[in-house]
């Protein structure tokens, strides 16, 4: 094709910036189908989408068939350059919020597990703060494995990440906050629940399954695991505390989390004295780029109510 004839893309305006965006949110996704839930769209609507973007580009940019989704070298071109752009619009946005007295803007959190119920976690009252003296900032919040957490902090996908404190990552900044304790717990569909004798349950403790997270986490909580039977993993609090009240499982709880279901007899701690654990909690935050006063500003509040629990 000669240099006359070669297509050119003309203005890039609102419309190609969400085709781009729609784009970006389906190869995350791994294609049209999975992306339906996120985008809140229908399959045949993406389609359309897609045509309309291929079309305006000029390029195929990804293909659909038996064999699943993929992006062609053209697609993979145009998703790593959609995600420099929307890098740049969104440290544009962050340069024109910061110039303002009053702070706006979005808040990207994202926590492990359960944390946010924690009793040691005061996060109504730091968004009751954060509300007060930010009132025009967003919230969003969400919930993911401690390795992805990392990777979105580090890749600035992410302001802030709570985590189950286990390592230190060059980039990163960890903002340790407090521990919680981890008790090894039964239920009481378990033969173990109804034993008194410590002995007796010592001996037949290793006999007993146990579901544990799948992760290493500490040098503390991986000894706790040693002459156990490491039959299933889970990851998550809920499905871990799921299968230890079917009676099928032991496992490792933090404490407040599992404290419903012992007041209400359905679970109790095996050995509380011997089978127990420390986890620290810890805010992550990416230790290089761009300073922001609201990431400053809510790790500050969390800071001061966390000192002012008794």
């Amino acid at each position: 094709m000669s240099q006359a004839s070669r297509p050119v893309l003309g203005q890039i305006g609102d419309y190609e910036i969400r085709l781009l965006k729609l784009f970006k949110t389906v190869v995350e996704c791994g294609g049209f189908s999975a992306a339906e839930t996120e985008l809140n769209i229908s399959r045949s609507t993406i389609s359309v989408h897609m045509a309309n973007l291929e079309n305006r580009l000029k390029l195929k940019l990804c293909r659909r068939g038996r064999s699943g989704f993929a992006l062609t070298d053209d697609g993979m071109v145009i998703y790593e350059s959609a995600k420099r752009l929307f890098a740049r619009l969104e440290e544009f946005r962050y340069t024109v919020n910061e110039l303002h007295e009053q702070l706006t803007g979005e808040l990207k959190i994202v926590s492990s597990d359960n944390i946010w119920l924690e009793d040691d976690f005061p996060m109504a009252d730091v968004f009751a703060a954060l509300g007060e003296q930010a009132p025009d900032v967003n919230v969003s919040v969400d919930v993911a494995h401690m390795g992805e957490i990392e990777r979105r902090v580090l890749s600035e996908d992410a302001d802030i990440g709570f985590i189950h404190y286990h390592r230190d990552l060059e980039g990163l900044n960890y903002h340790h906050l407090y521990k919680v304790r981890c008790y090894l717990y039964c239920s009481d569909r378990h033969p173990l629940f109804y034993a008194e004798d410590d002995a007796f349950i010592g001996e037949r403790l290793g006999e007993s399954k146990l579901i544990h997270p799948g992760i290493y986490t500490n040098p503390e909580a991986s000894a706790q695991l040693a002459g156990l039977r490491l039959a299933g993993r889970a990851y998550h609090y809920e499905p871990r505390a799921a299968l230890i009240l079917s009676g099928q499982y032991i496992g490792f709880l933090p404490e407040s989390f599992a404290r419903r279901w012992v007041e209400g007899g359905r679970l109790k701690a095996l050995l509380p004295e011997q089978k127990n654990h420390y986890l620290g909690i810890s805010a992550i935050t990416r230790s290089h780029g761009r300073q922001s006063r609201l990431k400053e500003l809510f790790l500050q509040l969390l800071q001061n109510h966390l000192t002012a629990q008794p």
